[in-house]
């Protein structure tokens, strides 16, 4: 959703500006400040985000290795009363969690006890990367579009092209988190665009010189 938060902010920014009646260069020049400031504060608040989650991971990891050396009996019984809770069978159960603890007792440990696969390492880095440069392109269609188009019709315009961009990103997004209704989503993410655009536009037109 990088994208999406690339699209909003700017475009509230551009318009907000172009409302003032302040010139294009200060458009431009508030759009760019705008997006750098979002790609670095984006980047950095998913690094820090990942970064703290992988030491969280971490530390699990580390709590059930010391669960597992202490006193393996208890985390198997643990595994067994879990899945006698999910309507398995005891004996199946027990069958079960003695074959897992004997294969691989951290691994499957750490899993059941605390929902996550050890051997899926999240790279705070890459998510940083991929936030950025996200929101990047996100940002260049308001930014360019309050830019480049004639005064008489930018503001028209700009929103427009960001209510459809919004409209696809609403929708990529229902795709990807598999939503079973991405109508609700669309409508969502372009309301919340629109609210944005009118209130930034609003109140640029309140400070105009």
């Amino acid at each position: 959703m990088g994208a999406n938060d690339g699209i909003l902010s700017v475009s509230g920014i551009v318009l907000g500006m172009a409302g003032s009646n302040v010139s294009t260069r200060d458009v431009f020049l508030a759009g760019l400040s705008g997006a750098l400031a979002g790609i670095v504060s984006m980047a950095m608040g998913e690094w820090v985000s990942v970064s703290t989650q992988r030491d969280s991971e971490l530390s699990a990891i580390k709590d059930e290795t010391l669960r597992v050396q202490d006193n393996l009996d208890d985390e198997i019984d643990y595994v067994v009363k879990k899945y006698i809770s999910q309507g398995i069978d005891s004996n199946l159960a027990r069958q079960a969690a003695l074959e897992m603890f004997q294969k691989k007792p951290i691994y499957f440990g750490v899993i059941e006890r605390y929902g996550f696969n050890p051997k899926d390492k999240i790279s705070a880095v890459g998510a940083a990367i991929t936030s950025m440069i996200s929101f990047g392109l996100g940002s260049v269609l308001p930014l360019l579009s309050a830019v480049l188009l004639p005064k008489h019709i930018r503001v028209l315009v700009t929103i427009v092209l960001v209510t459809i961009s919004l409209g696809c990103t609403g929708y990529v997004a229902a795709f990807l988190g598999k939503s079973n209704n991405s109508f609700k989503a669309v409508v969502r993410n372009v309301v919340s665009g629109i609210l944005t655009m009118i209130i930034t536009f609003t109140v640029g037109l309140l400070l105009k010189r």
